[in-house]
């Protein structure tokens, strides 16, 4: 029987896009910015494909994606948890709702549960510090949140 391959491919318009700006200087940030946009993170395969065009090594790439934040290295749930660890956030229990998360769905910050249900991650700020402690799923934001919230708050989702 005769082995598949799945190479990996950049979509039409990513590829269109990265030819745009691969010979400006600086331009990583926006080609890494638009992978994300397409995927919702960077797949290692990404980087390994992105270091063959830009003709520079996946060293450079992967020391970049791990160097901001923003960039995720692993595939998001389909719901994303932002827990505030803010000043406001952190002062009024953020930790706990971060470890009582941890616990309900079996995953650490940067991971997503079993099922792609759920990731979770931790932000400095979310905007809403007279409602601390906060954390978003998606659009959505709790204010006052307390860890025995919790399981209710996920059961919506």
């Amino acid at each position: 029987m005769q082995e598949v391959s799945t190479k990996f491919m950049l979509s039409d318009a990513t590829q269109n896009f990265i030819e745009q700006w691969k010979h400006k200087p600086g331009s990583l940030i926006m080609i890494l910015h638009r992978v994300q946009e397409e995927y919702g993170y960077i797949p290692k395969e990404a980087i390994t494909e992105l270091a063959k065009i830009l003709n520079i090594s996946e060293g450079k790439i992967f020391g970049v994606v791990t160097f901001y934040h923003f960039f995720k290295l692993n595939k998001p749930g389909e719901h994303v948890i932002s827990v505030c660890t803010g000043t406001a956030c952190y002062l009024k229990g953020a930790g706990e709702i971060l470890d009582e998360l941890k616990k309900l769905l079996k995953i650490d910050v940067g991971q997503a549960t079993a099922d792609g249900k759920f990731s979770l991650e931790e932000v400095r700020c979310l905007g809403c510090c007279g409602l601390a402690p906060v954390i978003s799923i998606g659009e959505q934001v709790f204010g006052r949140v307390e860890p025995k919230q919790l399981k209710d708050i996920l059961q919506k989702f």
